[in-house]
This record gives structure tokens, sequence and C-alpha cells, in this order.
């Protein structure tokens, strides 16, 4: 059974830097396409990156530059570095893992619960 359990949110002030992680189980990280998302309040769910199993990755443009993707493999975890936090980059973060490449579209299978960004300016 495939399930993914993310941490490392918290509150930060604009600029800083937080790394969030998102540990898989039930299957290999590096045998699935894996991303990130997040949600703000009243707002829909929107892809923020995204890596393929061969390590290949892709960013929104609003992120670009910023947060950077990775896994490792031997710990069978997912990464999301932010840095240059922004008050608008305030949402709940989502990884997500499926076998079909969804890249930064939210049609992934497998969903973690989710973990609190909060930016504060």
């Amino acid at each position: 059974q495939v399930q993914l359990a993310e941490s490392g949110g918290g509150s930060v002030q604009a600029g800083g830097s937080l790394r969030l992680s998102c540990a898989a189980s039930g299957y290999h990280v590096s045998n699935y396409y894996m991303g990130w998302f997040r949600q703000a309040p009243g707002k829909k769910r929107e892809g923020v990156a995204a890596i393929d199993s061969d390590g290949r990755a892709g960013y929104a443009d609003s992120v670009k530059g910023r947060f950077a993707i990775s896994q490792d493999n031997a710990k069978n975890t997912l990464y999301l570095q932010m840095n240059s936090r922004k008050p608008e980059d305030t949402a709940m973060y989502y990884c997500a893992a499926d076998r079909v490449n969804g890249w930064l579209l939210p049609k992934y299978n497998f969903w973690g619960q989710g973990t609190q960004v909060t930016v504060s300016s």
C-alpha cells in the first residue's frame, strides 16, 4: 500500500528557508513520478515542482529559482527546499506520487496528508 507522509512545515519570515520532506512507503520513489503541490484557502491546488524517475525536475514559474525538488533513494524520501520565501507561498503543501507522469497537474493517485507552511512579511 502506497503511503506518503509530509513533514517540515512551519512558520518562517519572508526571505527565510525551509525544507519539506515526504517519506514514502509501500513503493520506491525512484520507480514513481512524484510532485509537490500546494493549496491556499479559497484557491485551487497548484503544482509547485515535479520530478520523474530519471531525476528530471520541473517547476511552476512562481517558484523557479527559489525552490528545489530532490529525492534520496536510500531514504525513500522526497524533498522540497524552499528559499527566499514570500508571503504568497503560504499554503498547505502536499506530496504526490503515481506511476503515470502527472507532472504539475494534480492528477496523481497517491497523496500525503499535507503540511502547513506560513510565511510572514
